[in-house]
């Protein structure tokens, strides 16, 4: 990522002065201890907390309108429970794990120590701003470090009330906020960092890498992709219908993680359908002026959602948007209405793009491996939802399709599970955090030997120069019990005679 200001530009110069000052409180101190982590964590749960109503505002005016639901029921308490669930944990998390030594260092000892890497940068998203930009936030305070953090400039409104809270809350040596358009977070991207998260489209995590590369940084990227619903013949076709559209149609299916296409059996397409309409009429009846309905981020994801539709439509497919009560469309309010793409093909850019938005498309397909095989000719999934309630199914799925991560019968609500690390795999992403996983993210994992006396002495003598006989033997009995140690199993007639 290229910055085009001038290096002289005051933007960038005070840019600058933060991470300066941010490494060198990280370097000149003593490591952030338990019960400093633990007052951040909850400075941040009570800021999150006291500022619930202006942040719910905030989102509500990024989006022309936002769910005050959905921004409590998706954002705020994922947030906040995730923070206490950290609080509770995380004294056990810092403790030094015993590690198990090679029998020839004996009575050695060795443990595993986790450390703060120093200064973390953020970069959030804007779709879901206040639970992608403090989550992580969250997650490096647990491992002690220095945050900075850059909210998405498409959530102006939210991206301002994050600054003036996190800035009432700790001093700019500890956590940041960096705001500004794309000029500015490509300058972000471009600090030496000790690690950098990333959440947002392929495309910028692309830039974001190789300006990460530039400093040898390490960096955990939150990305997307066209993550499937598949529904076994045997499911419930109405609880499958009714699953999928609810986790579609959240925030107007701006997540990252909400079925992107769903696989129906052939034979169960048009029942499908069928529950489809009655699910989304059910929830969402009045979707252009509910207040339960979330509005397109801006204009041209409007004009993108309309671009899709008219493409699919041209291409051959029904385009079906869900309307039961003929509502007309409400002047400066972006709700794009439920929408469902029978007859989705290859040639259609819905099955081509990620679409993020309200509009889900219906494949057909045979057999289940043949769906598998669907999948699996495509880049990998931030999610995958499969709908079975056979075991031996649901393993075979599992096992044959590679995701960020899977929800068995339902959708998205993976990723509020503390215990469960959340991140993506391939074009959809690398690294995860969340719980331990964010704690382990954000830290220095070190191994250390403790070197015993006896052993230390020992091995003086054998492994070091002047080399003399009994370094041979050594050499020599290491060699041969490996070798011993070794078991080959013996073939089976049926695979001699295949040799």
């Amino acid at each position: 990522m290229t910055v085009t200001a001038p290096a002289t530009a005051p933007w960038l110069q005070h840019l600058r002065a933060v991470f300066a000052l941010q490494h060198a409180a990280s370097r000149a101190q003593e490591p952030i201890g338990h019960a400093q982590r633990l007052d951040a964590l909850e400075a941040l749960l009570s800021g999150v907390l006291e500022h619930e109503d202006l942040l719910v505002q905030a989102l509500d005016s990024d989006f022309g309108h936002r769910s005050a639901h959905e921004t409590r029921l998706l954002e705020i308490i994922p947030l906040v429970e995730e923070i206490r669930y950290i609080q509770r944990h995380l004294r056990r998390w810092m403790r030094p794990r015993p590690a198990r030594v090679n029998w020839q260092f004996l009575p050695s000892r060795a443990r595993i120590i986790y450390q703060p890497l120093g200064v973390v940068g953020v970069i959030g998203a804007w779709n879901y701003q206040l639970l992608l930009t403090l989550s992580p936030l969250a997650n490096a305070l647990a491992a002690g470090n220095h945050v900075m953090v850059k909210p998405s400039e498409l959530a102006p409104a939210t991206a301002s009330v994050i600054d003036r809270m996190l800035h009432g809350l700790f001093p700019e040596d500890h956590v940041a906020v960096v705001t500004g358009g794309a000029e500015i977070a490509a300058a972000f991207a471009a600090l030496p960092f000790d690690h950098l998260l990333f959440t947002g489209s392929g495309r910028v995590g692309t830039l974001v890498m190789k300006a990460a590369a530039e400093n040898l940084m390490p960096v955990t990227l939150e990305l997307g992709g066209k993550s499937p619903a598949l529904v076994h013949e045997a499911y419930p076709v109405q609880v499958a219908a009714d699953r999928i559209c609810s986790a579609k149609f959240w925030n107007a299916g701006q997540t990252c993680i909400a079925p992107d296409y769903v696989l129906v059996p052939s034979q169960r397409v048009n029942d499908f359908v069928r529950e489809a309409v009655a699910a989304i009429s059910r929830r969402f009846e009045r979707a252009l002026s509910a207040s339960h309905y979330t509005g397109m981020i801006n204009e041209a994801g409007f004009e993108r959602m309309r671009s899709l539709a008219d493409d699919a439509r041209a291409k051959g497919a029904t385009v079906l948007h869900v309307n039961p009560t003929g509502e007309l469309p409400i002047p400066g309010r972006r709700a794009f209405l439920p929408t469902l793409v029978l007859g989705a093909n290859e040639s259609m850019r819905v099955m081509q793009e990620e679409i993020f938005g309200p509009i889900l498309p219906i494949v057909g397909y045979r057999a289940l491996d043949q769906a598998i095989a669907f999948i699996n000719a495509r880049p990998r999934p931030l999610a995958l939802y499969y709908f079975d309630k056979d075991r031996r199914r649901i393993d075979h799925v599992l096992q044959c399709t590679v995701s960020g991560g899977v929800v068995v019968n339902d959708c998205i609500f993976h990723m509020p599970q503390h215990a469960l690390p959340f991140g993506g795999v391939g074009a959809s992403g690398m690294g995860a955090y969340h719980g331990f996983d964010g704690f382990e993210t954000f830290s220095k994992k070190k191994g250390v030997l403790l070197q015993h006396e006896w052993t230390g002495s020992a091995l003086a003598r054998l492994t070091k120069p002047p080399y003399d006989i009994w370094t041979d033997r050594l050499i020599s009995f290491l060699i041969r019990r490996g070798s011993r140690s070794v078991k080959h199993p013996t073939p089976s007639p049926s695979e001699t005679r295949n040799r």
